[in-house]
């Protein structure tokens, strides 16, 4: 199920904005882009969208930065020496290491070194050390995920308008396939006869006995009957979970790999080419079904 949902506030001079999306997929999966030191809100996170939502691989990410700028605007920052000695000692024992191995290590430039944690220091305080931001920051969490449920529920609507389209659509061949079959019926019988006495011997040659046991074997496997009131149970279930409250992507989606077992084996036995088309175009609204399901929760 897609969606997407923001929600941005301010503290003081600190300016946040919450951003989450969300793609099809069979299990939740739900991926965290969060800026340094803003780890404690992981957990609240995954516990809101986790009791919001039962499928899709969703991403949310956090921007956190000073008014009018980045998130250092307006403080002084300055090098820390003590981390920059113990990056660089750093950096000398790895280099030292790696030349023991025979591993040569391209060189190490001055930005490279100021973009290590704790040598490049603010003189202001991080938004994360801020009782005010985090409060504000968490208490967010709830509200974007209930805010990104809501826009995958618009999307739910339009999805169920496809896919009670797609049904019709299958319970409409499934009527006409029963109709072609029993049509098929008599055609059927007398080429069957035809067939198996040209396997068994010339006519008026053959066991009477031998060539109805023949027929009735045949005329079993290409029965269809059975294969045509397992689709339109299946078609009856799929109503039933359409119009259910609950999360039904995974059980939608086991019930669409019935619907394409019962319609191969429907072309598979038709034996009549009107039955054949028949049982192709249901091929087609099965896949389109099983398509569409994928965005179900």
């Amino acid at each position: 199920m897609t969606g997407f949902a923001d929600l941005s506030g301010t503290v003081g001079d600190i300016a946040w904005v919450w951003e989450t999306r969300s793609v099809n997929g069979r299990n939740l999966d739900l991926r965290l882009r969060l800026p340094d030191g803003f780890e404690s809100l992981e957990a609240p996170v995954r516990m809101a969208f986790g009791q919001a939502l039962s499928r899709g691989s969703v991403t949310v990410g956090l921007r956190v930065a000073r008014n009018g700028g980045g998130q250092g605007n307006g403080a002084a920052a300055r090098v820390n020496p003590a981390g920059l000695d113990l990056a660089i000692e750093a950096v000398e024992l790895a280099s030292e290491v790696a030349a023991r191995r025979g591993l040569p290590l391209a060189p190490m430039t001055a930005a490279d070194l100021l973009s290590v944690r704790g040598v490049y220091e603010s003189d202001s305080a991080s938004p994360s050390e801020n009782p005010e931001v985090m409060a504000a920051l968490a208490g967010a969490v709830k509200p974007l995920a209930a805010k990104l449920r809501a826009a995958r529920a618009d999307e739910g609507r339009e999805v169920a308008r496809i896919l009670t389209e797609r049904i019709d659509r299958i319970a409409a061949l499934t009527a006409e396939a029963r109709v072609a079959a029993e049509a098929r019926g008599a055609k059927v019988a007398a080429l069957l006869r035809q067939r198996v006495e040209t396997v068994l011997g010339v006519a008026g040659q053959v066991d009477e006995a031998r060539l109805a046991q023949e027929l009735a074997l045949i005329a079993v496997k290409a029965d269809v009957t059975e294969e045509l009131d397992r689709l339109e149970a299946h078609v009856a279930s799929a109503r039933r979970l359409l119009g259910s409250d609950e999360p039904v992507g995974r059980r939608f989606d086991f019930l669409t790999q019935e619907f394409n077992r019962e319609t191969n084996t429907l072309c598979a036995k038709s034996g009549a080419a009107d039955l054949t088309a028949i049982g192709l175009e249901m091929k087609v609204a099965v896949d389109q079904l099983r398509e569409q399901v994928q965005n179900v929760e």
